[in-house]
């Protein structure tokens, strides 16, 4: 029962649940992305590509009949765009770190009072 109870204590701190729900947002946000990049933003940048080997379909586009391009650029831009926002995300981050961090902390009372005694009896 022991290791159960410790189980529990574990699997309900703060960091493995913020985990856990930072991956189910991350697989959601993983489709959006494949979507914009896979139907808006792949087709209107290989448009003329598709266009000169009369294809359609972006997973049609081969060199040599084997070697999947189509689906390879896909993937970079699909990368690309996860990375930028990431980007975005941890600069976003970093920049209200700096102004928690900028801020002095305040000096407590019992030093205050420490410091008060010190120069009473220096005088």
């Amino acid at each position: 029962m022991g290791m159960m109870k410790e189980f529990k204590e574990f699997a309900m701190k703060g960091n493995v649940v913020d985990l856990a729900i930072g991956v189910i947002i991350g697989a959601a946000f993983s489709k959006i992305v494949s979507s914009l990049v896979d139907d808006v933003i792949t087709p209107l940048l290989l448009k003329p590509a598709l266009e000169a080997t009369n294809m359609k379909d972006l997973d049609k586009l081969v060199w040599f009949g084997t070697v999947k391009v189509g689906l390879f650029l896909s993937a970079i831009l699909n990368f690309i765009i996860v990375a930028f926002i990431l980007f975005l995300i941890v600069k976003g981050i970093n920049r209200f770190k700096k102004k928690e961090e900028a801020a002095p902390a305040a000096t407590p009372e019992d030093i205050i009072l420490l410091r008060e005694i010190r120069d009473a009896l220096k005088k």
